[in-house]
């Protein structure tokens, strides 16, 4: 064997053995493979209240009236995709090891007040508590504390895009939403010129003239669901003047544009001022052009 090729053994397992007893110096242990063992356990159906701290942001969000509500930093309607998406993922935290007991290396996994502590509730009374901490070098585990322990266990998934969000990310994002099959009429203001789009004996028209099929269904697609980039929650120095307005079913969608990139919308059922980027805005502000038949 080649003294090189020596040498290269003997240093792995140097490294080996540095590494095994970094692992276990004192109030560290290490194991592998699943507990069996989850972080939590609560009743997914009797939680109503989470508080998330986060470095990104704090928030408490309640279930009122079988609704989830943001109550804190704003009150606001909560994306209920993402509040039941944290409530389930919360009971099913598995723990595969045991990676410190040392309360002096919570810091270095990011499970001290530097990560994420979620406090849950069930039927208003506090039920369980924890936090969520970096990710492994590996980047699909992550460092998990019970609160009130001192052992750092590690979980075989990436949790954290589930609790750390910013605050405005646990909000509703819907500006208009409304069941596509529902939309019989559209009408477009742009200063003074009107354009109504209807559908008439199965066929959608401009009046009576015939409109590209596929290009309206591409419209009122973007229509029967508007999600915003931004909330605007600073009351406005005054009503700006509308760029354009779409009425459906009775509903008006408000567009000022702010700049060559971006719009600000309000809809007539809230006083609400959203933020959409103007590459949105393509699929909705539509002109008569768009909507022709394309010319051979």
């Amino acid at each position: 064997m080649k003294r090189s090729t020596i040498y290269s053994i003997v240093v792995l397992v140097v490294l080996a053995v540095i590494t095994f007893f970094a692992l276990n110096r004192e109030g560290e242990v290490s194991s592998i493979g699943s507990s069996g063992k989850m972080l939590v356990d609560y009743d997914s159906m009797s939680v109503d209240k989470l508080e998330v701290v986060s470095p990104t942001g704090s928030v408490i969000l309640e279930k009122q009236a079988g609704t989830w509500m943001v109550m804190a930093p704003i009150k606001y309607k909560a994306d209920e995709a993402a509040v039941t998406s944290a409530v389930g993922k919360g009971r099913k935290i598995e723990l595969t090891s045991l990676v410190s007991a040392n309360p002096e290396k919570q810091k270095l996994f990011q499970v001290d007040s530097s990560g994420t502590l979620v406090k849950v509730y069930e039927k208003g009374s506090p039920k369980a508590a924890f936090r969520i901490g970096k990710a492994s070098s590996s980047y699909t585990e992550t460092y998990v504390r019970l609160e009130g322990s001192n052992e750092v266990q590690l979980t075989n998934e990436m949790v954290s895009s589930y609790f750390t969000k910013l605050p405005k990310d646990w909000r509703d994002k819907i500006v208009f939403k409304m069941d596509e099959g529902k939309i019989r009429t559209v009408k477009f203001h742009y200063g003074d010129t009107t354009l109504a789009l209807s559908l008439q004996d199965s066929m959608w028209r401009i009046e009576k003239d015939s409109v590209n099929q596929t290009a309206v269904k591409s419209l009122l697609s973007a229509l029967a669901n508007i999600q915003t980039d931004e909330f605007i929650d600073s009351a406005l120095a005054a009503i700006p003047k509308l760029t354009a307005v779409i009425e459906v079913e009775g509903t008006q969608i408000r567009f000022v544009k702010k700049d060559d990139t971006k719009y600000l919308v309000q809809t007539s059922q809230s006083a609400q001022w959203f933020e959409l980027q103007s590459w949105r805005t393509t699929s909705l502000l539509k002109r008569r052009k768009d909507l022709l038949p394309a010319k051979l």
